[in-house]
């Protein structure tokens, strides 16, 4: 059974993700912020994860490779597919940088996410697929309004680690930027064109191909503007 590790299971596009893996068969590795979700299913072991705390990053991790060396005899047993989906807005309505509120979301958005992939690379399967979930805020061509601009900052930033890790790990780990749409949550304020189920399915067919090109930003599996 092929296993995906996904970030912030608990709401969004997040946990259309998680249901979208399972009901496809793979084993479901999760995390929220509590470590609580509101469902159960089979398949899914979930993880207490806060970006914000590096001690939490640090016990996830050690949590996840305690679950796969359980079998010693399975040397099978990594991730096939890693998806740092976890995010937040904290300036939504700001027209300008709040220094706190930017140093918060580079701390979720993009410095938790690096410190917790470099801290399960080594669980990756060669040939894996590691998954950040970026947005159109971050490419440097979108720029159209002055809003939100911490998260912005975090997501350009956050394509960065995708381009510098997929040079890094070429011929062993495909890496990829996804911008997943303007999608119907609770973070965009229920605002959107596209349901969460609509960008899991997207998703997920990006981060199944096995002949995608590494170190790319992509939408509905077609490449996106940097």
């Amino acid at each position: 059974m092929k296993i995906v590790c996904i970030t912030g299971i608990s709401r969004g596009i997040g946990k259309a993700l998680a249901h979208k893996f399972i009901n496809e068969g793979y084993f479901v590795i999760g995390t929220s912020i509590t470590g609580d979700v509101d469902f159960g299913r089979d398949n899914l072991k979930l993880f207490k994860l806060d970006l914000l705390e590096p001690k939490s990053i640090k016990e996830c991790a050690s949590g996840i490779e305690k679950l796969l060396s359980m079998d010693s005899n399975d040397n099978s047993k990594k991730i096939d597919i890693h998806i740092n989906n976890a995010g937040a807005l904290f300036d939504e309505g700001e027209n300008t940088v709040v220094i706190d509120k930017l140093r918060k979301t580079l701390e979720v958005n993009l410095i938790g996410p690096i410190d917790f992939t470099e801290r399960i690379l080594p669980l990756i399967n060669n040939g894996g697929h590691i998954v950040n979930i970026s947005s159109s805020a971050g490419s440097l061509e979108k720029v159209h309004h002055a809003d939100y601009p911490a998260y912005k900052i975090s997501k350009c930033a956050l394509n960065m680690f995708t381009t510098y890790l997929a040079f890094r790990l070429k011929n062993k780990i495909t890496v990829s930027s996804i911008h997943p749409g303007r999608v119907k949550t609770d973070m965009g304020a229920w605002k959107g064109d596209m349901t969460t189920d609509e960008s899991a399915k997207y998703i997920f067919d990006t981060a199944i191909d096995k002949n995608i090109e590494t170190g790319q930003f992509w939408y509905k599996r077609e490449k996106f503007p940097w």
